[in-house]
């Protein structure tokens, strides 16, 4: 397959001045190594975890554009306060996205890397807004024939984080789940997967049309944190699944402590169970997002056994090791249609995705909203 000798890839720099900047830069396509492929990105989407590396702690409120097309640079303020959290970065200029698909254009002569020649591939290996990526043959998911490389922009991510949650689970002898911001892409596959699984889920939502969309998919146990009785509800929900582990895509403020509190009096209920130091079941929250930017308030009143802690996926697949990675990726590619089929918002080129009104709509990160950047786009 032919070739451009030149590449377009987004970067991000946060400047000595207390300026972030967005911009595309050309680049020499480089030559695969023996076990490498040379991949055409021609989908990858629009994560959370994307938008610290592009924006850090910038006012992409205030933000604003310039120039158009290749030449188009997005530029924010960063307060005195947002150049301390990000001293460690300032001056470079960091490529950005953590997964995408795409076409095998050209490869090394490793038996691998030539056996996935013209092939669709699923990547995650980061710098993946960009037209063209060279990885580790070994780093590729092939794609099932007829499944497209926007199938598969999702692959790892999403589908790998909903699985290993439930994996961390059977790992740590919990039976049951809570989840924060279960309406989102994220969430409605981890309950798909839940319902195939036969896992018991507890899904926290802050709004009734979010109620209702879980419903429709089936899903039992539903809370609406904005309701007068979500403490209540949460509470019951957990004493009929039994739920002691959670994960908190929102990390800041006091739902983790919520949760806890109501694992607690939920475990209170079991006649005799009453103690001074509190149940004596472990009690996990695991938080896993930033959505809320405010610190974690934790207000103890759930015994002595419990624990928060951070979770991050390639931390949790390092742990568990290459044969259960194999395995979760072997079931993604698999259902890739079904059980981890990703829909988006809309799709963006490389240079839409630094104009600053599109900016503030894929930044507000709404519930069940996902953008996808399609490289290849004029």
């Amino acid at each position: 397959m032919s070739v451009n000798s030149t590449y377009l890839q987004m970067f991000s720099t946060v400047t000595e001045a207390g300026e972030l900047r967005l911009e595309l830069l050309e680049k020499e396509t480089p030559t695969p190594g023996v076990d490498q492929v040379l991949v055409k990105i021609e989908a990858t989407p629009i994560n959370p975890s994307d938008q610290g590396v592009m924006f850090g702690w910038s006012d992409i409120a205030n933000a604003s554009s310039s120039g158009s097309g290749n030449t188009a640079v997005l530029s924010a303020s960063v307060s005195e306060q947002g150049m301390g959290v990000m001293k460690a970065r300032v001056g470079q200029t960091l490529p950005v996205g953590n997964e995408g698909a795409g076409t095998v254009v050209a490869t090394g002569d490793g038996e691998l890397a030539k056996s996935l020649d013209g092939k669709i591939v699923a990547v995650m290996g980061g710098g993946m807004y960009g037209q063209y990526r060279c990885v580790d043959a070994a780093a590729c998911l092939p794609l099932l024939e007829g499944d497209t490389a926007k199938d598969g922009a999702s692959c790892f991510v999403n589908p790998l984080t909903a699985l290993s949650m439930i994996e961390s689970m059977n790992m740590e002898g919990h039976t049951a789940l809570v989840h924060t911001a279960a309406a989102s892409n994220l969430g409605q596959m981890l309950n798909r997967i839940c319902q195939a699984d036969g896992v018991e889920l507890v899904n926290i939502v802050r709004k009734d049309e979010q109620v209702e969309l879980l419903r429709n998919m089936g899903a039992k146990y539903i809370v609406n944190s904005s309701s007068d009785s979500f403490m209540a509800d949460l509470t019951d929900a957990i004493e009929a699944t039994g739920a002691t582990l959670a994960f908190d895509a929102t990390g800041g403020g006091t739902l983790a402590s919520s949760i806890l509190s109501c694992m607690e009096a939920a475990a209170a209920r079991t006649p005799g169970a009453y103690s001074i130091y509190g149940s004596i079941k472990h009690k996990q929250v695991y938080l896993y997002g930033g959505l809320d930017t405010s610190a974690t308030v934790l207000n103890r009143g759930y015994g002595m056994a419990w624990g928060v802690g951070g979770w991050l996926l390639p931390n949790f697949l390092a742990k568990a090791g290459l044969e259960v990675a194999a395995r979760l990726r072997s079931r993604v590619a698999n259902e890739l249609k079904t059980n981890f089929a990703s829909h988006y918002t809309d799709e963006i080129s490389l240079s839409e995705a630094l104009d600053a009104e599109t900016v503030k709509r894929y930044y507000a990160k709404h519930t069940g909203e996902k953008f996808l950047i399609c490289p290849q786009k004029n």
